[in-house]
């Protein structure tokens, strides 16, 4: 899974793709920075207006202190216009995204490399396990998926239709059946076939916090009886339409589940893609890819740069 900022998804270049899914994002942060340009060294109310012009365009309260002190640093020789404002903005989440921008690489050894995918009912993670299995696929590695939601019997089904689609092996039980018992035969399964990655569904209902947990510490117990460096990874799906709900997510499951990054979903309509520098800033988690469409080209790693330039409305 290797970053692509050129790749073609439907026809246009992935940096296209993101300026179009980070229009309504660059207009929000736009309009909330309108009017706030001044002199050489903005004064501190010019400063206060926008670090709550930031805040206010999801990035957060942190991300935006850190953007606020770099202005307040700054000299403006040509006046701080609109241009060096985005320019300043651009550089600071450049730096936050930089560190976070890390895809999912598969080092598991023996095989299957194992990814537990979480989140909640709605957050797009059963079409997210499909779109990291045809990235996995892209670049030769063998991917068998394992149905472990068993809460829901949509969610098996979903997978299903995915697996044939991909034409990968799917694992997968009743609905109600014990999802430790799926991930069991899953990696046994996938050991035997020397299967490079096996892909993980979990339940994502928080209703009950103590029950996913004990249900993720179960399958935990499973996987490290077969292969103590199991699972490799545990990865948070969380769809960039909730917002600072989205950062609310990391904390629980972080708690619940021991998440080791994150994947963004729903960039593309959503004027809150802010949110993806607030988690970084807030959680230091990686942040393996981010989506921007419904098809299943539409997921990527990430190129910091190229994505604090959308966010901030530079020029192409």
């Amino acid at each position: 899974m290797t970053s692509d900022t050129t790749g073609n998804t439907t026809g246009d270049r992935w940096s296209d793709r993101l300026f179009g899914a980070f229009r309504k994002t660059q207009e929000r942060l736009a309009d909330n920075l309108s009017g706030l340009t001044g002199g050489a060294r903005p004064s501190a109310d010019q400063l206060d207006d926008i670090e709550d012009a930031l805040i206010a365009s999801d990035l957060g309260p942190r991300a935006a202190a850190r953007i606020r002190d770099r202005l307040a640093q700054g000299r403006f020789d040509g006046g701080l216009d609109e241009a060096a404002l985005r320019r300043a903005v651009a550089d600071e989440v450049e730096a936050i995204l930089r560190p976070v921008a890390r895809p999912l690489t598969i080092s598991g050894f023996p095989r299957p490399h194992v990814i537990l995918v979480i989140g909640v009912n709605g957050s797009g993670k059963t079409t997210t396990i499909a779109k990291l299995a045809h990235l996995f696929q892209e670049a030769d590695y063998t991917v068998m998926l394992a149905a472990g939601d068993t809460f829901r019997a949509a969610a098996i089904g979903q997978l299903r239709i995915w697996a044939e689609r991909l034409g990968v092996p799917i694992i997968a039980g009743a609905e109600g059946g014990d999802p430790a018992s799926i991930v069991f035969d899953a990696v046994k399964q996938a050991s035997a076939a020397g299967t490079d990655v096996l892909i993980v569904d979990t339940a994502g209902r928080l209703q009950n916090k103590r029950e996913l947990m004990d249900e993720l510490a179960k399958i935990r117990r499973v996987l490290g009886r077969l292969n103590p460096a199991a699972p490799h990874d545990v990865v948070l799906v969380l769809d960039a339409t909730n917002g600072q709900n989205a950062l609310q997510q990391i904390a629980i499951f972080k708690e619940v589940a021991g998440v080791t990054g994150l994947v963004m979903t729903k960039l593309d309509g959503t004027a809150r893609g802010g949110v993806l520098v607030a988690a970084a800033e807030h959680y230091g988690l990686p942040i393996h890819a981010i989506g921007v469409g419904e098809t299943i080209d539409d997921l990527r790693p990430f190129d910091p740069a190229l994505v604090a330039r959308v966010i901030a409305g530079e020029p192409q």
